[in-house]
């Protein structure tokens, strides 16, 4: 076992030691701790290591510029024979024990291999180390670091290093799950400590207490400067940018990165301290020579209008700036000759640049959704720049007061907590095409179901898994109960009980039709009868299944128009009714002079539905009603009805289900079955679609891939071979293009600049270029317009949204550069910034590098690609 301290001449810390110590058991790291905490020194014992074990390493990053840097720093310690490098356009001593590679270098790697395989280009890897694997986190690119842990056979030990994040164990979990046994090492310690401070109009003040756990006092109930109104004069709205600079010198606070989220605030930042003089005259001597050889050696790379800014120690660095001006910055800066850089936040993503304060201009940005807030993990990597292991007692972050921020923003950022991973996994026609290339369509879904977004899925779900096994287990107990019915029998007991519904619903309206034809249900006439009227009785107060046969006695005031009825029923029994339950009046009867002579009870209210016994008084009363006809005599139809109810009764009693002591318990208890199984349907499919929703857009991706012949019995074919080569936001269409032969007779530069027309579209409206593209361009990519209309078509019949660029606006620049502009006479025919057109070139390169290995394309095509990618391929793109 390798000793830490024969390789380290220093104290290693415990979080350090710990990952050590798992790497030499064999198991996988997953290191979480701040930024200039010593992270990549766990990567570089796993180099130690492997080399002493006579085997290889890989070292991913997530960016081309890091890689640089690392081949650089590996190159000092291991020796240039040692180290090598893979970028999409860049292989130097790639057979080297150590490689330096962009993630997606080793992701391209890995479609070429088997399940729990290793291929030829990762015999004797001991271990691949993921630098900045928090990197999962970015929308575009996250994708590319969960396939990289999906596909890596296990035996390869993986070293993720990674900013803290609030969910660093569930991200071990996961690659324990898929890869292979992994700790987990946490650290939250700073060897640095970092103090958090507030920029306003008076200075630079505390922004948290002396516990550092909450705002300061005295900034508690500070207000924020009054935001300008239109039409009124600019006033001092917090702290002016030069007053920041001087202060941080003047408190030995320097040197600095100032984080400001736009290349033209970056520039114009620059030009507003350009009076400023930050260096000291040794400084300004050893900047001036250095920075005179790199303009004697670099003349096209000269950043004009900031090179005097340059000798006093201010620079900017963000994306529109050269890539070798850029590395100028970066060396500079890193000697501790450049005091303030000006930059965007993607110097916070991984590049060596540490500086002894950091200040964050404004805590909200642009971006694509509208202004918004920073995020906690967005604050915390800016923020971790600060403070220089081994040359600052401590580090500084310096939030700045606006008119949108102020000290109560600044401060919740500070105190928050990282924010988690979350997975941004993405099938795409590559992925489908590479992995049917070599696995089955289930070895496919496999892999495709090993991803941190199924794993994230499955545990968020379990509520819904619990709710679904809940149902279950009701179902199973339900279904206990019902295995003594019959469910035939239950079917036809159900359907009988809905017949008998609508025969007692036309029996009722029959009875209502009867009750109106025979002088029933007219409450006026009911009103008025007179005492020993002869009345049939039915309704609501009186729940009879025939009308009763009863004498008017005496009426009482009622609650409405209308009196109550108080009547003596042919059962003996008294009733109070309303004139709404006489059914039927008997006017052609002699009245009952009997009850004239009657007295209701002095118990029976007069309300209706009250009812008493009567007595022998009255039972010689009721023995003069005389023979009536019966209601349902002269309404047969009536009887008829009730004749069709009764034969379905008697039905639904010799049914097995009706013979039962609760028949209608049983019936429940079916519907509710019914219900739960409707319910567990529903919810299944439901949890179906959120846990298998990756391989469900897989398998839309392999429809899209079939329409276009690209696969055949779920394999390549030629042409999907074609596309299975290619790197690209849209591989289907970048093959379908190359191989539709519009581009065929193109010459090397008319063929960069077609190639440069599907790759990428210009998002800036307000980009200008002088040139134009010539005829033969713009006439093959309009050959292209019906292939790019079908791909839209197949891609919205299958909800899938992958860009199918088709550009104009910046081909002409590439054709230009091509036809070997000279690189000033380029920047001065373009509003683009020279960083961009430089990105815009080198992706190009990228895709013109790809074609020659693109199997089944013509010689022909070939050699245009390797000569098209010739002329492309100088100086400054060849630079980076």
């Amino acid at each position: 076992m390798l000793a830490p301290e024969t390789l380290f001449p220093f104290q290693l810390d415990d979080f350090q030691l710990e990952a050590i110590a798992a790497l030499n058991q064999g198991e996988s790291v997953i290191v979480c701790a701040p930024t200039g905490s010593g992270k990549t020194l766990v990567g570089e014992y796993a180099i130690h290591r492997a080399l002493e074990l006579g085997r290889r390493v890989f070292y991913t990053t997530p960016l081309k510029a890091l890689s640089n840097q690392k081949l650089r720093d590996f190159q000092r310690i291991f020796g240039e024979e040692n180290v090598g490098l893979l970028t999409g356009d860049t292989s130097i001593n790639r057979d080297a024990p150590i490689v330096v590679m962009t993630t997606e270098i080793f992701r391209n790697m890995l479609y070429g291999t088997s399940i729990g395989q290793v291929g030829t280009s990762l015999m004797e890897v001991q271990a691949v180390v993921l630098d900045e694997c928090h990197y999962m986190n970015d929308r575009q690119r996250g994708t590319v670091w969960e396939e990289s842990v999906i596909y890596c056979p296990p035996e390869i030990q993986l070293v993720g290093l990674s900013a803290t994040v609030a969910n660093g164990g569930q991200l071990t979990d996961w690659i324990s799950e898929v890869h292979g046994p992994t700790q987990l090492i946490y650290s939250d310690y700073r060897p640095v400590p970092l103090n958090f401070h507030f920029a306003v109009e008076k200075g630079i003040f505390p922004l948290l207490n002396p516990s550092g756990n909450a705002i300061h006092p005295k900034l508690k109930g500070r207000r924020k400067p009054p935001r300008r109104q239109r039409g009124q004069k600019a006033q001092a709205s917090g702290p002016t940018l030069p007053d920041i600079v001087s202060k941080l010198q003047q408190k030995d606070m320097l040197p600095a990165i100032y984080f400001i989220f736009s290349r033209k605030g970056c520039d114009k930042s620059v030009q507003s301290v350009a009076h400023l003089n930050l260096v000291t005259q040794a400084e300004a001597e050893l900047l001036k020579r250095r920075i005179d050889a790199f303009v004697d050696r670099n003349p096209d790379a000269i950043r004009a209008n900031q090179l005097e800014p340059l000798y006093r120690g201010i620079a900017a660095h963000h994306a529109g700036i050269l890539p070798a001006w850029k590395s100028l910055v970066e060396e500079l800066f890193q000697s501790g000759l450049i005091k303030v850089v000006f930059a965007t936040e993607t110097l916070a993503a991984g590049i060596n640049m540490p500086a002894r304060t950091t200040v964050i201009a404004s805590l909200s940005k642009r971006t694509d959704d509208g202004h918004r807030l920073l995020h906690a993990s967005e604050f915390l990597q800016m923020s971790g720049r600060a403070g220089r292991r081994g040359m600052d007692a401590e580090g500084h972050v310096v939030t700045v007061e606006s008119p949108f921020e102020g000290a109560k923003e600044a401060s919740r950022l500070a105190l928050s907590p990282p924010d988690p991973l979350v997975s941004q996994f993405t099938p795409s026609y590559g992925m489908v095409l590479n992995l049917l290339q070599i696995h089955t369509v289930e070895e496919a879904q496999e892999l495709i179901e090993r991803s941190f977004g199924q794993y994230l899925a499955t545990l968020h779900l379990a509520p819904q898994r619990q709710g679904i096994e809940a149902v279950k287990t009701e179902i199973s107990i339900l279904q206990d109960q019902l295995t003594y019915v019959d469910d035939t029998a239950l079917a036809e007991y159900e359907k009988l009980r809905g017949w008998l519904r609508e025969e007692d619903r036309l029996l009722k309206i029959l009875e209502k039709q009867a009750e109106e034809t025979l002088g029933g249900g007219d409450p006026v006439a009911a009103s008025f009868a007179m005492g020993g009227t002869l009345l049939a009785l039915k309704g609501k107060n009186v729940k009879v299944s025939a009308p009763l046969k009863a004498i008017l006695v005496s009426k009482v005031p009622g609650p409405g128009q209308f009196p109550l009825l108080v009547c003596l029923g042919e059962d003996n029994r008294w009733y109070v009714v309303t004139v709404k339950d006489v059914v039927m009046i008997y006017g052609d009867q002699q009245r009952i002079r009997e009850a004239d002579e009657l007295t209701p009870p002095a118990d029976l209210a007069a309300s209706p539905g009250k009812s008493r016994k009567g007595d022998e008084t009255t039972a010689s009363a009721i023995a003069k009603i005389p023979p009536l006809p019966d209601f349902e005599a002269q309404a047969p139809e009536v009887k008829a009805q009730r004749e069709k109810v009764e034969a379905v009764e008697a039905k639904i009693k010799e049914n097995p289900v009706g013979k039962l002591s609760n028949p209608r318990a049983v019936v429940k208890q079916q519907k509710r079955l019914r219900r739960l199984l409707e319910e567990l349907s529903d919810r299944t499919q439901k949890y179906d679609n959120q846990t298998h929703r990756y391989w469900l857009e897989f398998v839309s991706l392999m429809q899209i891939l079939k329409n276009f012949e690209c696969l055949e019995d779920n394999g390549p074919t030629e042409v999907g071979q074609m596309c299975a080569a290619i790197r690209g936001d849209n591989e289907l269409w970048l093959g379908m293009a190359l191989a539709s032969g519009e581009f065929d007779a193109l010459e090397p530069q008319q063929f960069a600049a077609a190639c440069a027309g599907i790759l990428m579209e210009n998002n800036r409206p307000d980009t200008w270029i002088r040139y134009e593209p010539t005829a033969p361009v713009i006439e093959a990519l309009e050959g292209l317009r019906n292939l790019r209309r079908r791909i839209f078509q197949e891609q919205r019949r299958q909800d899938i949204q992958i860009p199918v660029w088709l550009d104009y606006d910046l081909i002409a620049i590439v054709e230009r550069w091509a036809l070997e502009a000279e690189w000033q006479e380029l920047c001065d025919n373009t509003s683009l910034d020279e960083g961009d057109i430089v990105r815009i070139l080198r992706r190009t390169l990228d895709l013109l590098s790809q074609i020659p290995h693109v199997p089944y394309l013509s010689d022909e095509v070939r050699t245009t690609a390797r000569q098209a990618a010739f002329l492309i391929n100088r100086f400054p793109v060849s630079n980076e």
